[in-house]
């Protein structure tokens, strides 16, 4: 078993920090071989950002995802710029408030309202997006299960302390379910 994924966004999404708590996840909760590499822009906020996780119970031999089997977008930019490379049989997710779609043969495409999610969410917070990254780990727990909701979550609680931990873990918590009453899994 190998699964590539592909986080892509802007700066300040969190893209990178969701590649590394998956990774983590699937080393140390799912005892499974993962590695992890970024890309981003120079712009602290709002230039490009990837990251690259491979999950796999045999050797890596290669850290780079050329053909991911799954691939978020979270900006238009990375959308235009990736969808293409999915493997045939992928998976793109994006959410609507960010990235309007074009069909892409090869792969199925769904639309997760990460956005509306975790606003509803932070509404008692008064933070807006703050966690999409940790709703959208919540979201492919539940619609790839490579890496279980519990790796994740444990990661999260070790990653975020105090008040962190519980808003991440209402985040992760709302990515799930929003997967599990709206979308089958991969």
């Amino acid at each position: 078993m190998i699964q590539r994924f592909v986080f892509s966004g802007s700066g300040g999404q969190g893209m990178i920090t969701a590649a590394v708590i998956l990774a983590q996840a699937a080393l140390f909760g799912e005892h499974l071989n993962a590695v992890q590499t970024q890309v981003y822009g120079p712009e602290a906020r709002g230039g490009s950002a990837r990251s690259d996780v491979i999950v796999a119970d045999g050797e890596i031999w290669f850290p780079k995802v050329l053909e991911p089997n799954v691939l978020v977008c979270l900006s238009q930019r990375a959308y235009d710029r990736f969808s293409g490379l999915v493997r045939p049989g992928g998976v793109v997710v994006t959410d609507p408030f960010f990235v309007r779609r074009w069909q892409n043969a090869n792969s199925r495409e769904i639309e997760l309202p990460l956005h509306a999610t975790i606003t509803r969410v932070n509404a008692d917070d008064g933070a807006s997006a703050q966690g999409i990254n940790v709703c959208l780990l919540g979201a492919l727990s539940r619609l790839v299960p490579v890496v279980g909701y519990e790796s994740i979550r444990a990661v999260v609680l070790q990653r975020f302390p105090g008040a962190e931990a519980r808003s991440n873990l209402r985040a992760l918590d709302a990515g799930a379910e929003l997967v599990s009453r709206s979308v089958t899994t991969f």
